[in-house]
């Protein structure tokens, strides 16, 4: 007796050729439900309707199709148990040797605009996981393929070996079918949730991602590493365009995820910033991005050679001459003028990323610790000057408040202890990462020199001690921005006022480890 396949695809890429094949080359029988037998009787490929197979019709609108005993017995039973292979007789069931199943497009019904619940509840697939784990279960008996890209393998695969899969080719495709299933269950689980009112984070969370690329190592070349994306839709930095330059790295995709969250800090006016080692070591505002790029280039110009840098507005040729200054390991922006695109390419080496839509970020973010997940909102908190209190005798005129958010935005994401010192909408210095606060104010001051003097400072937590607000006085620091909450805020406070500062509370802070 000939073998029987079950085939039924919700995409049909090459699923004629496959069928074809197994048909002409290997006799296969198949049967097949709904649209995928329609497909195979107009390439004039002999099938069978999973209904006549059965002999039950499909009801509910198709929403019961395959969950019958002839098919989950065929593709359960065990070959090698007489009861199993009693029970096939006794009831009339082939044993299924091949399944082929790939599910409802849950994930490109929930992207497009306006879908409803309703909506994407029909798109929730039963019969096609089922089937699938069924068979990954049973991959020792059979061979399950759930994405069109294992048809060619698989065909190979029998070619070779006197049309068989091997036992080991089996365990990779129901490795990769669980994988599958996992994956399509977190997106709807996602999805609810995100339909949801609770504003708790999940009893049960997991992550999955499908391989994008591998990378060449991880932050170091002893570690491997691979780049996932998260869903079959792509976004965030799946959607981006590589114009040039070296394979992306592990380190450069960090980089240019903490130099995408700073820059969105900042929609309505041109924004520039450079970024090292996922720190910014100048971020500017400017009339123009090329005026926004070279003042913050000039805030620290040694810093950045080998730097990443940030653009929210599409690089313009006057910004490209500019970028080609400077050694540069990447550069993103949501769009690049054609003849940018030309003076770039002088750069050959540097990689350009064109985003569109960089606002796209994740909603939360997610850390691994030995046995376990550490998973938070993603800090996108929305800066309202409303909300903060002037603690100070002397109180912020309208442009030291604008100075203030612009510093307090950047110290966002600048690694705690974070410090940072702008003026004229541009940073002057930055203090981050040290083990105690006043050792950040004195590495952001020293930057900034001489510029101090008529500056602005914010600092991503409390002051312990007056001790900072003496030091930022001495430098010529006129405002200071923090989140207040310190035991010893009114010394802070009483210093400020004895040294003529402005200090302005935010009742938030913005830690980032």
């Amino acid at each position: 007796m000939a073998r029987l396949a079950l085939l039924s695809v919700s995409n049909k890429t090459g699923l004629i050729d496959l069928a074809r094949s197994l048909v002409e080359e290997f006799e296969f029988d198949i049967i097949s439900s709904g649209g995928t037998a329609s497909a195979l009787k107009e390439a004039g490929i002999p099938v069978t309707k999973v209904a006549e197979y059965t002999g039950s019709p499909e009801i509910l609108g198709g929403r019961v199709k395959t969950l019958h005993p002839r098919i989950h017995g065929g593709i359960l039973a065990r070959r090698d148990v007489a009861q199993d292979m009693a029970d096939l007789t006794e009831n009339q069931i082939r044993a299924i040797d091949l399944v082929v199943v790939n599910l409802y497009p849950f994930e490109q019904t929930i992207a497009k605009p306006g879908v409803t619940l309703a909506d994407a509840i029909e798109q929730i697939d039963i019969g096609g996981p089922a089937m699938l784990r069924a068979s990954a279960k049973n991959h020792a008996h059979l061979t399950v393929l759930c994405n069109p890209q294992q048809y060619n393998t698989y065909l190979a695969e029998i070619r070779q070996n006197g049309g068989e899969a091997s036992l080991k080719f089996r365990q990779e495709r129901a490795l990769e079918t669980f994988e599958h299933t996992a994956n399509y269950d977190r997106a709807i689980a996602n999805y609810l949730t995100s339909q949801s009112a609770a504003s708790k984070l999940p009893e049960e969370f997991s992550v999955s991602g499908t391989e994008l690329q591998t990378l060449r190592y991880g932050e170091n070349p002893h570690q491997a590493a691979t780049w996932y994306q998260s869903g079959t839709t792509p976004t965030g930095w799946t959607t981006s365009t590589i114009l040039q330059g070296k394979e992306l790295s592990y380190n450069n995709l960090v980089d240019l995820e903490a130099a995408r969250r700073l820059i969105v800090e900042f929609p309505e006016t041109p924004a520039a910033a450079i970024l090292k080692h996922t720190n910014p070591c100048g971020t500017a505002l400017g009339a123009t991005i090329s005026e926004a790029y070279q003042k913050a280039f000039d805030t620290d110009s040694v810093s950045a050679f080998g730097g990443i840098v940030a653009l929210n507005r599409p690089i313009d040729a006057a910004t490209a001459t500019a970028l080609t200054q400077t050694f540069l390991e990447c550069i993103v922006a949501p769009g690049c003028e054609p003849e940018a695109e030309e003076i770039i390419k002088k750069k050959a080496k540097v990689r350009v990323l064109i985003l569109p839509d960089l606002t796209q970020g994740p909603a939360q973010t997610v850390k691994v610790i030995a046995g376990g997940l550490l998973v938070q909102d993603a800090d996108n908190v929305v800066e309202e000057t409303s909300k903060w209190r002037a603690v100070t005798e002397k109180q912020p005129t309208a442009e030291e408040l604008a100075e203030l958010l612009f510093a307090w935005k950047v110290a966002k994401h600048v690694k705690s202890n974070a410090i940072v010192v702008t003026r004229d909408r541009t940073t002057i210095g930055v203090g981050a990462g040290q083990m105690n606060r006043v050792g950040s104010v004195k590495l952001a001051l020293e930057q900034a020199g001489e510029k101090s003097k008529g500056a602005i400072l914010a600092s991503d937590g409390f002051f312990p001690f007056d001790d900072s607000v003496k030091t930022a006085a001495e430098a010529g620091i006129i405002a200071i921005v923090q989140p207040g909450g310190s035991m010893r805020d009114k010394d802070s406070i009483a210093a400020a006022n004895q040294l003529g500062i402005t200090m302005v509370f935010t009742d938030i802070r913005h830690f980032l480890h």
